[in-house]
């Protein structure tokens, strides 16, 4: 199976819009932010003890991630000014590297004598970072300078990793060159580097040298604590579970390998069924950022890290390319549209690392300690321009950059349709245009040219219980219609109703009984106390719904007012039960959108009568 990348994608609509808002505010944003902070003047190597914005062991992954989503964007809309940013960096990584390939900004000038010896120091992190930016810029550009200075550290990685294991660990502490050595090898067509990925990932859990090293909370935490075709859960911290994940999705499909895409499966399964919150977003607690029990979902202290519901997103859209089943498309869906966008504002200048479900501003400030250690944070009930730990913006930045990577893959007879986007795709002679207001209204037009004699399978998404497709179906299979296409050119009509729905969650999610969450198409919606006249705890949502949708322009996606009751006020602790409800009219907007208004109370789980 191939994929059709974002480069052969024109998109229009909801995330032409996205597109124009991330070239032209998020990505200066980061810039200034990071220019502030000292990121890129760490590339001139010239910090000194007692200087100011000493460099941080992830300060490469952040700019290389930044110049991956400029590339993405140069693809698509080139602009001479930000590739020039981008060449003056690669010629400061030539000037300032080794010369025998190594470049690290922090074990170069603050620790040089400690390289390759700290396996949670991100080493191994940055060089991956470093590597699909140059992979992106060099598709962007044609330039391979960057790309070359690239291939020279993994070389020098292959020898002290795999040659001579003279390193004093043997997996890094943080996945990520493992699918970007994969990304390389798709790149140059040089097998050792396929060959070097599957090394990093085979070994994980294996080796003594990994056991010994100095740990964080334990080796389930980078998933080093079982070979990773033995590991049955998804388990540690979440973001670099998803990039492990990213990577053994990626030698599967490439080395035709059943046995890891069924590791693959399971590992999937166990987010999606017990480790997911509606919102697509995963990882439920700061302390260090994972997994912990199945089912264990809080609102209020969830943690939910952006880059996180990207790496699910990411892993999702692998697995589509393996196995055409529409969980994986659903899955990626949900994590995009909801979790992942919440990330960034509306304006696209600020930003959220953590994204929880509920905010109580009375309780957060009565128990300020408590959210300060569980939440990731007391005070970020609002987005800021930049964090600390900025790995979020950027990465934001590079999705929605590249967000036509997710429409289509195809074989020699059937091209899969997985989501739905305004836009046109060229690819192999075929030409498929979406007409479409999705995720904001469920019809799509699909015009197909080139196409005859083939199969188009469209996606039929979860949510969409009644749904209509213009053409004969051949059979539905694993969530897609099989459409045969029976002329040059045909036009196929979908429609997909984008009725509101309530959603209730497995009783053994404690946080969420008796509760339920307003949806409606691939978006979950909120409350935010801005728009509604009771506290939202208050508040129940009639199952009835009577619901109304308005379009806001800002949030180019649709509000939802719905039938509801608020609980009468109490005057004491305790009180008998009566039911006394009032009717109230509840207004939801979609998930991604709130906290962009100042700060509210919000809440998605809400009780229901």
């Amino acid at each position: 199976m191939k994929s059709v990348t974002f480069d052969k994608v024109n998109l229009g609509g909801f995330w032409k819009n996205r597109f124009e808002i991330n070239k032209n505010s998020t990505i200066p944003t980061v810039y200034d932010r990071f220019s502030d902070t000292g990121r890129f003047r760490a590339f001139e190597f010239n910090w000194k003890d007692g200087d100011p914005d000493k460099p941080h062991i992830f300060w490469d992954s952040d700019i290389a991630k930044w110049i991956e989503a400029v590339a993405y964007t140069i693809n698509k809309s080139p602009d001479k000014e930000l590739e020039a940013v981008v060449d003056r960096i690669v010629d400061l990584i030539e000037k300032n590297r080794d010369e025998n390939g190594y470049f690290n900004i922090y074990f170069t000038v603050c620790e040089p004598d400690n390289r390759f010896v700290n396996r949670m120091a991100h080493e191994l992190y940055c060089a991956g970072h470093l590597t699909e930016a140059a992979i992106a810029y060099y598709n962007a550009t044609g330039k391979d300078k960057f790309l070359k200075l690239m291939c020279d550290y993994m070389e020098h990685i292959e020898k002290v990793f795999v040659v001579e294991d003279s390193a004093e660990f043997c997996t890094p502490g943080h996945e990520e060159i493992e699918l970007a050595l994969v990304k390389l090898y798709d790149c140059t067509g040089n097998k050792k580097y396929l060959d070097m990925s599957s090394h990093f990932v085979e070994a994980r859990g294996t080796r003594q040298k990994d056991f010994d090293s100095p740990y964080y909370i334990g080796h389930d935490y980078d998933q080093s604590h079982k070979p990773v075709r033995e590991q049955e859960r998804a388990t540690g911290h979440s973001v670099r579970a998803t990039y492990l994940y990213c990577a053994m999705a990626d030698l599967a499909l490439r080395l035709n390998d059943k046995s890891l895409y069924d590791a693959c499966r399971r590992l999937f399964m166990s987010i999606a069924e017990k480790q997911m919150y509606v919102t697509g977003g995963i990882g439920s607690t700061r302390y260090g950022e994972r997994f912990t029990e199945d089912y264990d979902l809080p609102n209020d202290v969830a943690y939910s890290e952006t880059c996180a519901s990207i790496g699910l997103a990411l892993f999702a859209r692998r697995m589509s390319l393996i196995e055409p089943d529409s969980i994986y498309a659903d899955i990626a869906e949900t994590a995009i549209y909801n979790c992942a966008l919440a990330g960034v504002s509306l304006k696209g200048n600020s930003f959220f690392y953590v994204n929880p479900l509920e905010i109580n501003l009375e309780r957060r400030r009565r128990n300020k300690e408590y959210y300060q250690y569980n939440a990731g944070g007391f005070e970020i009930t609002q987005r800021v321009e930049v964090f600390d730990c900025s790995c979020c913006p950027p990465n934001i930045a590079r999705m929605i950059a590249s967000i036509g990577d997710f429409l289509y893959t195809y074989n020699n007879d059937t091209v899969f349709v997985h989501h739905y986007f305004e836009s046109d795709a060229e690819f192999d002679g075929i030409k498929i245009t979406q007409n479409t207001e999705y995720p904001n209204n469920g019809a799509v037009k699909l015009t197909v040219k080139g196409m005859k004699g083939k199969t188009l399978a469209v996606r039929i998404p979860a949510w969409a219980e009644k749904h209509k497709i213009g053409a004969d179906i051949a059979k539905t299979e694993k969530g897609y219609a099989y459409i045969a296409i029976d002329a040059d050119e045909k036009e196929i009509r979908l429609d997909f109703a984008m009725e509101c729905r309530l959603v209730a969650a497995n009783p053994a999610v404690e946080a969420d009984i008796g509760r339920v969450a307003l949806c409606r198409g691939p978006l979950v919606y909120c409350a935010e106390r801005v728009d509604n006249n009771a506290p939202l705890n208050n508040l129940s949502v009639s199952e009835n719904l009577n619901a109304e949708i308005a379009f806001d322009e800002e949030m180019q996606a649709y509000t939802v007012e719905a039938d509801g009751f608020a609980d009468s006020t109490f005057e004491s602790l305790y009180r008998k039960y009566r039911p006394d409800f009032v009717p109230e009219r509840i207004k939801f907007i979609p998930y991604f959108a709130f906290a962009n208004r100042g700060e509210s109370d919000m809440l998605v789980w809400m009780r229901v009568k």
